[in-house]
């Protein structure tokens, strides 16, 4: 197999705030097509997309109605086709998303079970029990004839119920549809889901639950371990294709979420403990180390990642785009493949100041958080979105991809640089001595440093990159990663 994937830097789009090639406001498929030279000058190796699919929107395309076709919204099928030959053509490789754990509630299978026909494609119950939903409340609503449905995010999400065989069919067969247009590989959403524990027991009194959570628990709608049945039955239709997948999977420990990893399974799963640690020279260490020792043990690199589109940006995460530059020189320095949100090559913040009427998160009406902040329209340049779905801030005004693109300091600049260096490193980790709050080591014949420590360290070599201005001494100051050569 073609195993590009294995230290690749992917590109997460979210089509509808990426580019907009209409002038509607909203993102679409012939923005990002003209958008394509722009990454691969980045110099990524490929691009994954958020939902393109025909839904109401209701959780930002991950309630998919139609899964074999684009929403108009974002364009056509034949768009499509044009976008994955011209990235195809530049050499970049492009994975889909595919949800497979629930549908829209507008999806054709959830009209004919509202009409009572061919329930079994969902769960449905006479009476429910004391699951929550993702989005807060009760993760079962009920229908007209007094029986219930299973959600475990919004209620225009029903779960699918994937101990029926129609619905196993059905997905090989949207996996081998898009497979034929030519696409490289998918990210699973909800990975760790789509397998219920049998009887549906009670979860008991606990805190809530929320997806974004590392749970320090099981629970019984979460990580079963016949979800890797599932798995197992999609590879031979990946390997045939030569695509990949990576698998969104939320889980108590590493070991768990390595299962999803194998040659009979899934080829990747999202290391979220590494975007959840705190801007800490120990917390990035430890989870290092726990992350690339799991990844040994099934033989596949890991994944690093520092946004997307449900998190707040690192910028504001970290407190400032110095440490947020520094963590990024970390992460690309660092063996497997990285995944860079859309936008954050630009040092975009989040978001935190929309007005509330805007804000279409559904998680934000049950439980006052909100994903929109790290959703905003990407700023190309002054007056590129004449009326963009989100607005955007008028501090990003000053680093629109325009005014960054002549700038040779430019947060962009430095990605496209460090991106390119990314190239030379080879090798595992080998940790060296360095003060506390400091991370150093090697791989090949490269020295990392970050310093996460409130003092200025003395570097030893060649300064290959920094994410920030050495001292007048030379020094690596606080909050400052680089590269020795």
């Amino acid at each position: 197999m073609n195993d590009w994937w294995r230290d690749a830097v992917i590109y997460q789009v979210y089509p509808r705030s990426f580019a907009d090639g209409n002038g509607d406001g909203t993102g679409d498929l012939t923005g990002l097509t003209g958008k394509l030279g722009y990454l691969k000058e980045l110099g990524v190796d490929a691009i994954w997309l958020s939902p393109f699919y025909t839904s109401p929107l209701a959780d930002g395309g991950y309630d998919v109605a139609d899964y074999r076709d684009v929403d108009p919204r974002f364009g056509t099928l034949a768009d499509f086709d044009e976008m994955i030959a011209r990235a195809h053509e530049l050499g970049i490789k492009v994975i889909v998303d595919v949800v497979p754990n629930h549908s829209s509630s507008a999806h054709p299978w959830f009209q004919e079970a509202l009409e009572g026909r061919n329930r079994e494609r969902y769960i449905f119950r006479d009476r429910p029990n004391d699951w929550e939903s993702v989005f807060g409340g009760s993760a079962w609503t009920q229908v007209a004839d007094g029986q219930w449905y299973l959600h475990l995010f919004d209620p225009t999400q029903p779960d699918l119920n994937w101990e029926n065989p129609e619905v196993r069919a059905e997905f090989l067969d949207i996996l081998r549809f898009w497979l034929e247009r030519g696409v490289d590989g998918f990210r699973v959403d909800v990975a760790h889901g789509m397998i219920k524990a049998d009887g549906f027991p009670d979860v008991g009194p606990r805190e809530g639950c929320q997806v974004e959570l590392l749970e320090q628990e099981r629970l019984p709608y979460f990580d079963q371990d016949r979800v890797h049945e599932i798995y197992r039955e999609w590879r031979p239709l990946l390997d045939e294709y030569d695509a990949m997948a990576v698998a969104e999977a939320w889980v108590e420990s590493p070991q768990r979420l390595a299962r999803y990893i194998g040659p009979d399974e899934l080829h990747q799963a999202f290391n979220f403990d590494f975007m959840m640690a705190d801007f800490d020279a120990k917390s990035f260490r430890v989870i290092i180390d726990k992350s690339l020792a799991e990844a040994e043990l099934v033989g596949a690199p890991t994944t690093w990642v520092l946004s997307n589109h449900d998190k707040y940006r690192h910028v504001t995460r970290y407190g400032s785009l110095a440490r947020a530059k520094a963590a990024t020189l970390l992460m690309l320095a660092l063996p497997g493949s990285a995944y860079v949100y859309n936008g954050e090559e630009l040092g975009l913040d989040e978001v935190l100041d929309l007005p509330p009427e805007l804000r279409e998160d559904p998680a934000f009406l049950r439980t006052g958080h909100s994903r929109d902040g790290c959703r905003v329209p990407l700023p190309w340049s002054t007056g590129a979105w004449p009326n963009p779905w989100l607005p955007q801030p008028e501090r990003w005004h000053a680093i629109t991809a325009e005014i960054q693109e002549s700038d040779p300091d430019s947060t962009l600049n430095f990605y496209r640089a460090a991106i390119r260096l990314r190239r030379g490193f080879g090798g595992g980790i080998l940790w060296l001595d360095a003060p506390d709050g400091v991370l150093f080591f090697r791989r090949g014949d490269r020295q990392v440093v970050v310093n996460i420590s409130e003092h200025p360290v003395p570097l030893s070599g060649n300064v290959l990159i920094a994410s920030g201005p050495l001292t007048a001494g030379g020094e690596l100051p606080p909050d400052t990663a680089a590269w020795l050569g």
